[in-house]
């Protein structure tokens, strides 16, 4: 039993250090799904939560990142998939009023449109593969899939956003 209790305790203070450190990585892992300051701090508030109280489950320390990666992106797609209703700031976005130099506006609003065009898990494969450095094979681990069915999906994604963003140009 103190084996357990110390496994589970050496888990929580990992996780929490990881929530703590990745933080600002997975607000805008959020965010870019959500186009909502207050949306994406809950959904990374649950994530947080969950994966503190779920730390116990960690098999192997070593996944620590993955698995928390992996369950603020189940957040996003969780959120996602619930009837909303679209915020002031994003209908101006959309709408192109948002004021010059505003915090989180977007520098390429033809891009992220396009982005938010593709599938959730397309766009979770390009955004981890271009916005946020990683490898196939993290992305891979990430969202449980073979490196090669990742490769398949980045480029078909890639494809698209080009097609997509020749059309608006």
């Amino acid at each position: 039993m103190q084996v357990f209790q110390d496994r589970k305790k050496r888990n929580e203070e990992l996780i929490e250090e990881i929530i703590l450190e990745q933080y600002n990585q997975y607000y805008r892992l959020a965010y870019s799904y959500v186009h909502n300051e207050a949306d994406a701090c809950d959904i990374v508030q649950n994530g947080a939560y969950k994966a503190l109280r779920s730390s116990h489950t960690l098999q192997k320390p070593e996944y620590a990142r993955t698995w928390v990666y992996r369950i603020m992106l189940n957040e996003v797609f969780t959120y996602l998939k619930q009837p909303q209703m679209e915020s002031y700031e994003y209908m101006q976005e959309i709408q192109g009023n948002v004021e010059e130099g505003t915090e989180d506006s977007y520098t390429d609003i033809d891009l992220q449109n396009a982005l938010d065009m593709l599938p959730a898990k397309d766009k979770a494969i390009v955004t981890m593969k271009y916005f946020e450095d990683k490898k196939l094979e993290e992305i891979a681990d990430i969202l449980n899939e073979n490196v090669n069915t990742i490769k398949s999906k980045l480029y078909r994604s890639m494809k698209k956003l080009r097609i997509q963003l020749i059309d608006e140009g």
